[in-house]
């Protein structure tokens, strides 16, 4: 292998963001050996040009389509020659040599697979979308209740949440989003990559899954910090909430057991539906007569319960559970 890490980077429109998250991670880098590709799934923008002409040491892909976030990932692991792939996206900006931190701490601490770091907003506070907590019955029966909205962070009643856990300790966690993941290549392989059956979101929580399967432990590496300026990367929020609906009903088709499927669903679709009720309340009290996000998913519900599956959309995985 000629390189310690490839870093992948799948770009959808980011030309606002493209330049920061490529000049931080080569200009973070310190003893480890980068291999750089970025996929581009066919932006409308001057991301391609950007990286062409800025950066000549970065491996362009252009498959000439939206591929989607999993399997333009699978499509740039392809290229690489690293003992370590790590997923990185357009809008993040990498601090305090983050890429060796979490090099290093996966080769000292072997027996993880999956290892993430600590996300930050641009103003420094806490961003907690580095990891999540698998989905369960008990978490989606929060959701379908309010309880994890009433009682947000809490561990119990919020338990994708992780509670308040600020990020800064080594921790397991049920999944490392692919916001910022390091994977050993021979693992990723192993596991045959994201499955390609979800465009975007849960694709992460699914190889996380199947990681847990096969005896690893995903596990956060604080020291490992970067700036992510979640949903940059999304056309608009509703746009982002019908992916992120639609990938985890998806994920519970392709990993929940026949009988715990259509109760999945189920949990899902009362918590969706008691928000756009309650959003409706809200503004009707408030004399506000605009429908909201919640009453459009609710409307478009249809969509991101299985009727159609891919099409075009942004490759960021700002994603987040349940609330």
């Amino acid at each position: 292998m000629s390189f310690d890490v490839a870093v992948i980077v799948v770009t959808y429109n980011s030309a606002r963001q493209i330049e920061g998250c490529l000049k931080s991670a080569i200009g973070q880098r310190m003893g480890v050996s980068q291999q750089v590709i970025v996929l581009d799934n066919d932006s409308g923008d001057e991301t391609v040009a950007l990286v062409r002409d800025g950066f000549p040491g970065v491996q362009l892909i252009q498959p000439g389509r939206n591929l989607g976030f999993a399997a333009g990932c699978n499509l740039a692991a392809r290229h690489a020659e690293a003992e370590f792939l790590l997923l990185l996206n357009p809008d993040t900006v990498v601090l305090d040599h983050a890429v060796d931190k979490v090099v290093a701490f996966a080769r000292a601490n072997p027996g993880h697979g999956l290892y993430g770091g600590r996300t930050l907003k641009i103003d420094g506070s806490l961003e907690p979308s580095s990891c999540w907590g698998l989905p369960s019955l008990w978490s989606l029966t929060m959701f379908a209740t309010g309880l994890s909205m009433v009682a947000r962070g809490n561990r119990i009643l919020d338990p994708e949440s992780l509670g308040r856990w600020k990020r800064d300790s080594v921790r397991e966690v049920g999944v490392v989003t692919g916001c910022f993941l390091l994977v050993e290549r021979t693992l990723w392989n192993r596991l045959e990559g994201f499955d390609e059956r979800y465009f975007m979101y849960g694709e992460d929580a699914d190889l996380a899954l199947r990681c847990r399967l096969a005896g690893f432990r995903p596990v956060i590496c604080p020291e490992a910090t970067v700036v992510h300026e979640v949903g940059q990367s999304s056309a608009t929020p509703i746009h982002k909430m019908m992916l992120l609906y639609r990938g985890k009903v998806r994920f519970f088709n392709v990993r929940f057991g026949r009988f715990a499927r259509p109760v999945a669903v189920f949990l899902l679709l009362t918590g969706v539906a008691l928000r756009a009720v309650g959003s409706r309340v809200v503004g009707s009290l408030r004399g506000r007569g605009t429908v909201n996000d919640w009453l459009q998913v609710w409307a478009r519900r249809g969509e991101w319960l299985g009727r159609g599956e891919g099409g075009p959309g942004p490759a960021s995985t700002g994603k987040g559970g349940l609330q």
